[in-house]
């Protein structure tokens, strides 16, 4: 009994440190920023048309502020949608 816990307490827990993300664009200078390819920026929208945060996609600050221009100029072209169409029943969920 006495054995059991001095290792459990002489066995210390390593702590998780989640990998780093690397930015796409610093990383692949061929990948531009463009607002004319909605291929590229839809892996930065959510299904709901919200612009992903830089802490999940792991893009640089940089890259992070033309990437949401870029976004914002395809939904004014109607590249990209402002918002995700909704279901019939979401709809009368909502009231409308």
């Amino acid at each position: 009994m006495a054995n059991e816990t001095q290792t459990q307490s002489t066995v210390r827990r390593r702590r998780f440190y989640p990998r780093r993300k690397i930015c796409r664009f610093c990383a692949d200078p061929n990948l531009k920023i463009d607002y004319k390819e909605p291929e590229v920026l839809k892996a930065f929208i959510t299904e709901r048309g919200k612009i992903i945060p830089r802490r999940q996609t792991g893009t640089c600050a940089r890259h992070q502020r033309q990437l949401t221009t870029a976004i914002k100029r395809a939904r004014i072209m109607a590249l990209l949608p402002f918002i995700a169409t909704l279901d019939e029943e979401e709809l009368a969920r909502q009231g409308g």
